[in-house]
């Protein structure tokens, strides 16, 4: 043990106890050099109080530190008593208006969302109840320690920057006053002196590096005891420091721990105690056991009186922080003595001192003195801003300190830039006094040296060093965010200088970010190793925010937003030129027009999606039209200087990648491309990525030819030989071309499309169209509620977020959207406004494939409910702004018509695979996008205006000779025919309606263009000619559809005729058995609904179709396809129990057959209705199991389900899973036979039943039993219907009910698997009655949709789980059953039928009836054999009911008007006393009887009726879906009972008489009539 081998701790010298605290401080008072007699007794006392010993003991030190040390400066300091000085001072001060509570960790913290300057503006708990900000929109969240309360900062807070506590009195003008006025003038000499003196000795020995000798300290005692002292990292595991320790200081694990959680809480620990060389032993040892694989742990063995001082250093420091409370005068007072500039010049003060040794101060050290400046500087507003002013002059070495920190960056005086660069005044100033924005900026890149040839961030093959740097970067970045997050209201010439500067600093980081990891097409050969894209991309997402705030500070500012345009004009001209690509110039033509570009192949050339300097100009260009500096000052802009096919190469060419990946051409480029494109559209990045391509696309465009532009964009996709050559398409299709490549130009030509469809109609953002900001978000709000209704938290993950981490979707919600408040899912939905879905675009740019296609499927399916068409036209838009207004004319050039046309004319000739249906749909939107833009612009006609918008002339024009196409309107009218097309019929439609719309518009309008007159003369003829044409295409498209009838309608007749007979049979069966026909709304009256029996009505069985939530494929259920399953859970219950004392003492042993009527616990199977192919949940629940594995092995800790004990979650709801249910269809029907012979009464029924029992038993008796296995086997396998799967999923259903119901480990082959598998159908159908019961609803129509799946799967489930069972097991339990209502020899010792439950015996003699049906060739049918056996086990309930029924007597019964059940039952009351010998007390009230045997047999009659409900198919009658009278009745009429349930004794009187009898006479009755049991009544 280390403790024996250390020296022992020395008791504390008495004398300590002795000094005077007030004399010493008397003795300071009168003293000429006070520094040197504060040191000296500094010197003498502190070895003595700290470090006496191996451990620390904290309260004998702080208790002798109090006494002698710190108690004669605070005399010294007060000048008197401190009990009575300090309180003094309190009352003097004048209380601050700040708060600055510091928080500790996971303190609760309050943000106001609508007055927070920005989200780091937090309060207390106590400041938050007691302000304004409690009835505001707030954000609650959990500290990490060290901020502190913004209350009372008014540059924190829009509004209410006091709570009730700190309320400024109004008469008290605050902030100017110096607070020194309210100390004496002694007090303040001395405290100039003590603190002077105390943290200029607690700061040298922190950072004093010596070993030796202390710093203006003589040791008084040179006693050699160190220690050897352990130092936290952020590298080495407990676990490491642990078995290092072990090691090295011969201790025990427990001690080991103690150790490293000490070391890990306050940075460092003492692990040895005794002489220099013991000491560095074991530093030996800790430094060779940690340095194999990284840096060793920090180990230094220091000198007992240095750990001593610096001890007591940190005491000071805290002490420091206490004192200043009592008083602002004292906080200001230490503040100067901290910023005091020393001899040695700049950073000489203490705190800068502090400050720069920071990164080499253990993590204690550290806590204390960022709470002291914390509680000072920051407290005080005046040394706030000159400690911000040291902060930013010190910045770039503070961040290179962080940098090889191994410290968190909350253990690091870098983490106080938050408390300093979000106050607005201080951020402005230190902006253009510090030139701030530009040190961040450029300290950020000097430590990303990382570079390519063109200067271009470069991150491949990045070390673990270089990664862990680049993690610790990344919070100049937040830094730079908190400069940029409070926006200026003033701008003065400084700050436009300064800001300017950081822009220039600012724009050469972008400019090594632009085309950073470019990527080329791998052809050949997959991708070997995958490139790093991560690094280059988290960049991209932390400077988002900060690109979008450097706009927004542009746009404040006139003549800032100019400069900085043409600032990032000239480094993007810089970049450019810096891109040789060895492109060569090449002309393109079409239509007539020809425009000059560079030959450049997306698929073949470097690309990079990492164009951050175009982004910016794209979003400055915007502002310039949204400021209207664009129209005020154009003299001052370069905008004629501009070169749109420049401005627009980049971002086309990365949307163009976008393009060539969807169509699969990058596939060997690997998973890092894809998740390039991924994050490019992702809602993070794509405000400053994906929508800023386009937006510069839209710049391009509106400064181009758009036949220019449109040509460029042919060529980059590609795509320019298809549409520039005359027939490419048929050519393509004809010859034998590689049908992916035929695939890949068919996709580039959709996307494309989808790009122009998004370049003119992307015009929500402000200043691109007329629009605002709210108008943006609504529209976003619109198109996510068009895919489905939505909770508030899926909808703000898809709105982008802004600095504030604000979406603005609160302010807009209730003008798009409903809220409907949670049901059963229980979560509320927000479903958008029916007004709303005119302006759902189709095609809006933020959906992804999946969400547009799901919103495509619910608006059609919409308009299906609402009885409209189903054409998804384009909504209108408003319109540009000027400077982007041209941009329209893209959609009426030639080129854009020529494409149109193109595309129309291969859908119209529908020749081979050369086009696709989504091609054609794209290009109608666009012609619907043409007509709604001429329609707005000549309803807004004003007078002085001419429409040059004139789309709708140039689609009537046919084609120039020599194709002489048809014009794209005749092309319309053609494919409006098409029967191949029929899903686009109504949107050509809605274009050929509006185009009608626009052409009466035009005419009834007299400003129609003069120049056009002669062109309309020759259109209006072709026209006439398309029409003459199209009347005679119609006209001859009608006689052959006309000719066509006539022949199949010859056709039907002349098949009547030759099978005359068999149609006039058939017409016939239709007649008699339309009754037994069961659709969705039954055509069979209510009278006639029977459940059970030979007269049992007959249903037809519907298809039952389903879609599995796994794979969307859809499937029938049928007996022979693979299992479609229910995610199910099953579980013991005991909430029907009515004892709850009987526990099963057994499982291995315990026989389940009977189940007793107090239900004391039953198996009960639940399902929340989602279905799955059976290979595709086994598939997810292997995956779900793999996954537990490895996160065991990763996190050993555990989730909210047992995975091993088969639980998951279900994949759609994640509601708690352990099994499947298989779908079935109705089994009654499979196993039943034709009916040849007459269905016998009960008694003949039970002979028959009992004869083949007795053969069963004489088979068993004479030992075949193995031959009989044998023969049943084969058996069961020629008549087994279902397929292996669904036997396979029998199988696991069983197994598992088996094994949750009775605690057992799994075995199918255990002949009790069905006896559980009919319990839980029993318990569950109980369950689910009582539920209905207590809530006093109908027995039918209103169980919700997965409970009625539910109990339907599991109904028929259990029916045809016999038939994967032992038969002989299944048919010995059937035996057993009946034996108990039907005595015979072979069962002796089975329950009474007082201790039986009656439906759970019915469940269980119904469902394994079958096995003994299958062999029985008597012509019987098995419904007979279900009635025969419901009559049965209901007589057996009503003398359960009249034997344990208690009845008393009163005068409301009549005797003289008893009806006939009341004098039935009352003769059946008189047969069991005979049977019982007189043991039943006598009754002559046939009334009171009777009311008590319908109230007693109602649950098992309601029980039945679900049972055979779903076992059958058969529906329920209206009356039963409907809570009212004679529930009884329609009840025995559904069930095929009589009304007086007593006749079936009559009828059946020659053995239920025996039979009862047999019952009586049971011992367990008697001695319960005898008084010597309890039954359950």
């Amino acid at each position: 043990m280390a403790a024996e081998l250390e020296a022992e701790v020395p008791a504390f010298d008495r004398g300590l106890l002795e000094c005077s605290a007030e004399e010493i401080a008397a003795k300071w008072l009168q003293a000429s050099e006070l520094q040197k007699e504060v040191y000296q007794h500094l010197a003498y006392y502190v070895p003595k109080i700290y470090c006496r010993g191996p451990n620390p003991a904290p309260q004998r030190e702080d208790m002798l530190a109090q006494h002698v040390l710190l108690g004669p400066m605070e005399w010294y300091l007060c000048g008197e008593d401190p009990a009575f000085g300090f309180p003094k001072l309190e009352q003097a001060n004048k209380p601050s208006h700040l708060c600055g509570r510091v928080f500790k960790v996971g303190e609760p913290t309050y943000s106001c969302r609508d007055c927070a300057v920005d989200p780091t503006c937090v309060l207390c708990m106590e400041c938050f109840l007691g302000s304004i900000h409690r009835e505001h929109r707030y954000r609650m969240t959990t500290s990490g320690g060290g901020g502190f309360c913004d209350c009372g900062d008014t540059e924190a807070w829009k509004e209410g920057p006091y709570c009730q506590k700190h309320e400024l009195n109004t008469s008290e003008t605050a902030e100017e006053e110096d607070p020194l006025v309210h100390l004496p003038e002694d007090m303040v000499a001395r405290a100039y002196n003590i603190f002077a003196i105390t943290f200029k000795y607690a700061v040298d020995i922190l950072t004093w590096e010596k070993e030796n000798e202390l710093p203006g300290l003589e040791m008084i005692e040179k006693n050699d005891t160190y220690y050897c002292m352990l130092f936290n990292d952020e590298v080495h595991t407990y676990e490491q420091v642990i078995y290092t320790l072990q090691k090295a200081v011969n201790c025990t694990q427990k001690e080991a721990i103690g150790f490293a959680t000490t070391v890990d809480r306050d940075g460092r620990r003492s692990v040895r105690y005794g002489d220099f060389q013991y000491c560095d032993q074991a530093k030996s040892v800790i430094v060779r056991n940690t340095s194999r694989q990284t840096k060793p742990l920090k180990v230094q063995v220091m000198h007992s009186s240095i750990v001593a001082h610096q001890s007591f250093g940190l005491k000071l420091l805290t002490w420091l922080g206490s004192v200043i409370g009592y008083s602002d005068g004292l906080r200001r007072i230490l503040c100067q003595v901290g910023l005091q500039e020393g001899p040695d010049g700049e950073n000489s003060s203490l705190v800068d001192k502090l400050m720069l040794y920071d990164s080499k101060l253990w993590k204690g050290a550290r806590n204390v003195y960022h709470q002291l400046f914390m509680s000072s500087l920051l407290m005080d507003l005046k040394y706030k801003k000159l400690f911000a002013i040291r902060f930013a002059r010190n910045y770039e070495r503070l961040q290179s300190d962080f940098m090889k920190d191994d410290h968190d960056r909350e253990f690091s005086i870098a983490d106080l830039s938050i408390q300093i660069f979000t106050v607005p005044s201080l951020a402005r100033m230190l902006i253009t006094e510090e030139n701030l924005m530009t040190t961040i900026i450029k300290t950020f890149m000097d430590h990303l040296r990382h570079r390519d040839i063109q200067g271009r961030f470069q991150f491949e093959r990045y070390t673990a060093l270089q990664a862990f740097k680049f993690r610790r970067v990344q919070s100049l970045i937040l830094d730079l965010k908190y400069v940029l997050i409070s926006k200026p209201t003033e701008w003065s010439e400084d700050l436009r200088h300064k800001f300017l500067e950081g822009f220039d600093a600012f724009l050469e980081l972008l400019k090594c970010m632009q085309g950073m990891d470019p990527i080329t097409r791998q052809v050949g050969q997959h991708i070997e190793m995958e490139p790093e894209w991560e690094a280059a991309f988290t960049l991209q997402m932390k400077l988002t925010l900060v690109i979008s705030m450097m706009q927004d500070w542009c746009a404040l500012d006139e003549k800032v937003l100019i400069e900085a345009y043409k600032k990032c004009l000239t480094v993007l001209m810089q970049c450019h030129s810096g891109f040789t690509d060895g492109e060569q110039p090449i002309v393109l033509s079409m239509c007539g027009h020809s425009v000059e570009t560079i030959r450049y192949c997306v698929s073949q050339e470097k690309v990079s999606i990492h164009l951050p300097v175009s982004r910016l100009l794209a979003g400055l260009h915007v502002l310039l039209s949204k400021t209207e500096v664009a129209y005020k000052f154009p003299e001052l802009l370069p905008l004629s200087e501009l070169s749109p096919p420049m401005l627009i190469e980049h971002p086309l060419r990365c949307l163009v990648l976008c393009a060539q990946v969807h169509a699969g051409m990058w596939r060997r480029n690997g998973f890092s491309l894809v998740n390039q494109i991924y994050y490019y559209h992702n809602v993070k990045c794509r405000r400053e990525m994906f929508d800023k391509d386009i937006v510069m696309l839209q710049t391009g465009v509106s400064m181009m030819d758009p036949n220019h532009f449109l040509m460029i964009m042919l060529s980059r996709f590609e795509l320019y030989q298809i549409f520039s050559t005359p027939d490419y398409g048929k050519r393509f299709s004809t010859e034998n071309t590689n049908k992916d490549v035929v695939q890949q130009n068919n996709t580039l030509i959709e996307e494309m499309l989808y790009l122009i469809i998004m370049i003119v109609g992307e015009r929500f953002s402000p200043g691109i169209g007329q629009v605002n900001a709210t108008d943006e978000i609504k529209r976003e709000i619109i198109h996510q509620l068009s895919i489905r209704p939505m909770a508030h938290s899926e909808l703000v993950k898809a709105l982008p977020e802004d600095e504030n981490r604000e979406t603005g979707m609160e302010s807009v919600i209730e003008e798009v959207a409903c809220f409907k408040k949670p049901g059963l899912t229980g979560r509320g939905l927000y479903e958008l406004k029916p007004e709303c879905t005119k302006n759902f675009n189709l095609y809006f740019y933020h959906f992804s494939r999946a969400e547009q296609s799901k919103a495509e499927e619910a608006q059609r399916k919409l308009k299906r409910q609402n009885r409209e068409d189903t054409a998804l036209p384009p909504p209108a838009l408003p319109p540009f702004c000027p400077l982007f207004a041209s941009l329209i004319n893209i959609l009426q050039s030639d080129v854009m018509l020529c494409i149109m046309g193109t595309i129309l004319q291969w859908a119209v000739e529908h020749n081979g695979y050369a086009w696709s249906e989504s091609m054609l749909q794209r290009v109608l939107h666009l012609i619907g996008m043409a007509l709604q833009e001429e329609k707005q612009h000549l309803e807004n006609l004003s007078e002085e205006n001419v429409v040059t918008f004139t789309f709708t002339q140039k689609i009537s024009r046919p084609g120039e000779a020599p194709n002489n196409s048809p014009s794209i309107l005749a092309m319309l009218e053609t494919l409006q025919n098409a029967p191949h097309l029929e899903v686009h019929k109504d949107m050509i439609r809605w274009i050929l309606k509006t185009f009608n719309t626009i052409k009466k518009l035009r005419e009834s309008s007299s400003t129609s263009p003069v120049a056009e007159t002669e062109g309309n003369v020759m259109e209006e003829s072709s026209r006439d000619k398309d029409k003459a044409e199209r009347k005679r295409k119609a006209e001859i498209a009608r006689l052959r559809r006309e000719k066509i009838m006539a022949q199949m309608s010859e056709m039907q007749r002349h098949f009547i005729n030759e099978n005359k007979e068999l149609f006039q049979q058939t017409l016939e069966e239709l007649d008699t058995s339309a009754s037994g026909v069961h659709d969705n709304s039954p055509v069979i009256s209510d009278a006639k609904l029977t459940a059970l029996g030979p007269e049992q009505t007959r249903v037809a069985e519907h298809r039952q179709v389903v879609m599995c939530i796994l794979c969307q494929e859809e499937q029938e259920v049928k007996v022979d396809s693979r299992a479609m399953v229910l995610a199910a859970f099953i579980q013991r219950s005991t909430v029907l129990s009515k004892n709850r004392n009987r526990i099963i003492p057994d499982p291995e042993k315990y026989d389940p057959l009977f189940m007793h009527p107090d239900l004391s616990c039953g198996t009960h199977t639940g399902s929340c209705g989602h279905i799955m192919h059976a290979h595709c949940w086994q598939r997810y629940f292997d995956a779900v199991q793999a996954k537990e594995q490895r996160r065991q092995q990763r996190l050993r800790v555990h989730t909210s389900y047992d995975v091993e004990n088969g639980e998951f979650l279900c994949p759609l709801c994640e509601c708690l899973s352990n099994t499947v249910i298989p779908l079935l269809p109705p089994p009654r029907v499979l196993f039943n036979r034709l009916d040849f012979s007459g269905q016998p009464n009960l008694s003949q029924w039970i002979k028959t039943i009992s004869l083949q029992m007795k053969a069963r038993y004489l088979l068993r008796d004479e030992d075949h039993s193995s031959k009989s296995e044998e023969l049943n086997t084969v058996f069961v396998c020629l008549r087994n219907p279902y397929s292996e799967s669904i036997k396979e999923m029998l199988t696991t259903f069983g197994t598992a009910t088996y094994k949750v119901g009775l605690k057992v480990h799994p075995n199918e082959e255990d002949p009790r698997v069905p006896i559980m598998c009919w319990g839980s159908c029993a318990y569950t159908i109980q369950t689910i009655e009582r539920i209905l019961a207590d809530e006093d609803k109908p027995l039918f129509g209103h169980l919700p949709c997965r409970q009625d799946d539910c109990l339907k799967s599991l109904t028929r489930f259990a029916a045809a789980h016999w038939t994967v069972s032992s038969l002989s097991a299944v048919q010995g339990h059937f035996c057993t059953l009946l034996a108990s209502l039907v005595p015979n020899e072979k069962n002796e010792n089975l329950p009474c039928i007082l201790d039986i439950d009656m439906f759970h015996l019915l469940v269980s003699l119904v469902l394994s009836f079958p096995a003994i049906h299958c062999q029985d060739f008597s012509g019987v049918s098995l419904g007979t054999g279900d009635l025969h056996l419901f009559h049965l086990v209901t007589m057996a309930h009503i003398i359960q009911i009249l034997l344990t029924s208690s009845t008393e007597e009163n005068g409301m019964d009549q005797e003289d008007t008893s009806s006939e059940e009341e004098v039935a039952v009352l003769t059946l009351y008189k047969f069991l006393c005979q049977c019982t010998g007189s043991a039943l007390k006598e009754v002559s009230s046939g009334w009171h009887l009777w009311r008590n045997l319908k109230a007693g047999i109602m649950p098992f009659l309601r029980c039945s009726a679900l049972f055979f409900h779903y076992l059958n198919g058969v529906p329920a009658p209206s009356e039963l879906q409907v809570n009212g009278a004679n529930q009884f009745e329609r009840l025995c009429s559904y069930l095929s009972l009589p009304n007086n349930l007593t006749c079936l004794f009559q009828e059946n009187s020659e053995i239920l008489n025996t039979l009862v009898e047999s019952w009586c006479s049971s011992n367990e009755v008697k001695r319960y009539l005898e008084g010597k049991r309890h039954a359950i009544r």
